[in-house]
């Protein structure tokens, strides 16, 4: 097995050994550094000696015997214990998967919203410390002490382990969607590195979310988020290309995208919106099955698009629906509209210099005929990414029409920035 395989088999068993422990001992905060010791070992000892029988129990078993370690102070009953945690055999660790739990106990009611994303996110999603800063804009040190205050109050709170119900679940299961939604979208465009992907999490995140959807199969936003991320993961395997170039949605290679999730999601989809009211999800994902409707680029339904994105504006402001909005809306009535409506962007501190409201402005100023404009945009947009991937498309966008270049600038991109 290659170093990702190990990495892609612990980031799956770890959030199931947490959910164990925690079930056995609570102590969620304990519990949570003893994992990680865990897997810590797993991943110096399993490379060099194999992977045990049963991996998820050997997690356990050591886990265990971390947490023990930490709980007695006697270092004779402690070694005893570790002698004791050895024998254990695989058939004393339960046959089941307490992921969905450890979600919704992440999610506990005395956190903040900031504080519940973080923390399943961390405990649940596998994500470091570096990468859910980054997706909040918030210093590393900032976010480190945010996710330790969080296991504190949860271990102050004193959660039963276990599916809330009623008005708790419901409150709950908003933060879950949206930790889920995150994690997804950190999957399929990474927010740093040199590659696009990471398969892992974004396959990590259509798990949870099947298994939400499963057990919650009335949730009409549970279903959309499950769509919607079958319908965007389809499109994976064409956009990039074989040297790891980003390939913008309307030139990429329809013939790749996956039929089979295609399927899956537009039928979810017809399921999310047969409801009786519509949430974000439900209709992101409608403009994601309109999107793969379309057998070319030139056939999409850009009219359906921005009265969807239109809709979504209205019941779930967001700048970043806005800046689609935006796209979709240059599609149908050209360039100029969408750059008047992007200014309404200029004064909103979260998209200050955020490479989206920036290489999107420049894919409009670039169809207007601004390449002065247009390179000065996706210079800026290309410094302001920790994608390698999106940094060397953008990159690649400017010297096409940098203003003393040779020749014109090329085909005109369709739908930049937009379901990408």
């Amino acid at each position: 097995m290659t170093a990702p395989g190990f990495e892609d088999l612990l980031r799956g068993l770890a959030p199931q050994v947490l959910g164990t422990l925690v079930r056995r001992y609570g102590q969620f905060e304990e519990c949570e550094d003893a994992v990680q010791e865990a897997v810590l070992a797993a991943a110096v000892q399993w490379p060099a000696e194999g992977v045990p029988n049963n991996p998820r129990s050997w997690l356990v078993t050591v886990a265990t015997r971390r947490l023990i370690d930490r709980m007695r102070s006697d270092r004779a009953r402690r070694e005893r214990e570790w002698a004791a945690a050895a024998e254990v055999v695989p058939g004393d660790v339960p046959d089941t998967d307490d992921t969905l739990v450890l979600l919704f106990l992440c999610c506990h009611p005395t956190l903040t919203a900031a504080s519940q994303t973080a923390l399943t996110l961390r405990a649940v999603g596998g994500l470091t410390t570096a990468e859910i800063a980054r997706a909040f804009l918030v210093p590393e040190a900032t976010m480190a002490a945010r996710i330790s205050r969080a296991k504190q109050r949860v271990r102050a709170a004193g959660s039963s382990f276990g599916l809330p119900d009623g008005a708790d679940r419901e409150e709950r299961l908003r933060v879950v969607l949206h930790v889920l939604y995150l994690i997804f979208n950190e999957g399929y465009t990474a927010s740093s590195g040199s590659e696009l992907h990471r398969a892992d999490l974004a396959q990590e995140a259509i798990r949870l979310a099947r298994a939400v959807h499963a057990r919650l199969p009335e949730d009409t936003e549970a279903t959309g988020l499950l769509a919607l991320m079958l319908l965007t993961n389809a499109r994976r395997e064409a956009r990039t290309t074989a040297a790891g170039d980003l390939v913008p949605l309307d030139e990429q290679d329809r013939g790749k995208w996956d039929r089979r999730l295609i399927d899956e999601g537009t039928e979810l989809v017809k399921a999310a919106l047969a409801g009786p009211a519509l949430g974000p999800y439900q209709l992101q994902a409608a403009i994601a099955a309109t999107h793969a409707d379309a057998v070319t680029a030139g056939e999409t339904d850009w009219p359906q698009v921005h009265a969807l994105y239109l809709i979504l504006e209205r019941i779930a402001p967001n700048p970043v629906v806005t800046l689609n909005r935006a796209i979709a809306l240059a599609e149908t009535e050209g360039p100029a509209a969408g750059l008047a409506l992007l200014s309404t962007l200029d004064g909103d501190e979260r998209m200050a210099g955020h490479h989206r409201l920036l290489s999107v402005r420049a894919h409009l100023l670039e169809r207007a005929g601004d390449r002065a404009g247009a390179y000065e945009h996706y210079r800026r947009a290309a410094k302001s990414t920790g994608s390698i991937a999106e940094r060397r498309h953008l990159e690649s966008r400017a010297a096409r029409v940098r203003p003393c270049g040779p020749g014109p600038s090329g085909p005109e991109p369709s739908g930049y920035g937009t379901g990408r």
